[in-house]
This record gives structure tokens, C-alpha cells and sequence, in this order.
């Protein structure tokens, strides 16, 4: 993979985390104190998801050391 692709492939990479973190944000805002209680381990569970996909593939682009 060239540099140029690495680069950007990286930087979409961190826009889907971004991305992953703003979800998460938006999700457990503005509940009442029983709702929110109910919502964030769905919400934090989504997210640890969302980031473990995204940790995978940044490895894939690592190469092998």
C-alpha cells in the first residue's frame, strides 16, 4: 500500500472513531438520571464494539514488524 493510501486510510479510520465517540455522546445525553442508567451500558457496549472493529482494521494496515 502506497504512503498516500496508508495516510488516508488512516484518517478514515479516525473519523469512524470520532465518529464512534459522537454516537456515544448523543445516545446517553439528556436522559433522565433512571433512563440514562438504563441507555449507557447499551451505549458503552456499542461503543467498545465499534472501537475493537476499528483497532483490527488500523492493525491490518500495520505491516508486520
Amino acid at each position: 500500500m502506497t504512503e498516500a493510501r496508508l495516510a488516508e486510510a488512516e484518517e478514515l479510520l479516525m473519523i469512524e472513531e470520532a465518529d464512534a465517540w459522537f454516537e456515544y455522546g448523543e445516545a446517553i445525553r439528556g436522559h433522565t438520571e433512571v433512563r440514562y442508567l438504563e441507555i449507557e451500558p447499551w451505549a458503552w457496549a456499542r461503543l467498545q464494539q465499534r472501537l475493537r472493529a476499528i483497532r483490527a482494521r488500523r492493525q491490518k494496515l500495520r505491516p508486520a514488524a
